[in-house]
């Protein structure tokens, strides 16, 4: 699966701008992109969705929004959800996903080394 550019190109404005100077990281994942703040995954781009991490309690909340729900083959990813790139179709729509994911992972607290998946 590739990315949309454009896409990604607005995500990572809009990350940067709600992360401040906590910052982001930005991680080349399963043909997509990735943004992480404070070590927790907090949107996402593909082929043409932002993947945004609502958790668990959230996700009823954005399928009332017009989000689907996020799979992997037939696993359906818990507190994950999908928004189709042509209904954030400006800055505004765009941040009312990024800046909550972004606040969400900025709450938690930091995962250490030995916690984050394939670290040794």
């Amino acid at each position: 699966m590739a990315y949309d550019e454009e896409l990604a190109a607005r995500i990572r404005a809009a990350v940067g701008a709600a992360a401040g100077p906590s910052g982001y990281r930005e991680i080349r994942m399963f043909g997509g992109l990735c943004w992480t703040v404070n070590t927790h995954m907090a949107v996402g781009a593909g082929e043409d969705d932002l993947m945004v991490h609502v958790g668990t309690d959230g996700v009823e909340d954005a399928l009332s929004l017009g989000a689907r729900r996020a799979t992997m083959g037939e696993r359906t990813m818990g507190g994950v959800v999908l928004v189709a790139a042509a209904d954030v179709p400006d800055p505004a729509s765009l941040d009312a996903w990024v800046a909550p994911a972004v606040a969400r992972a900025l709450a938690r607290p930091a995962k250490t080394r030995s916690e984050r998946k394939g670290s040794r």
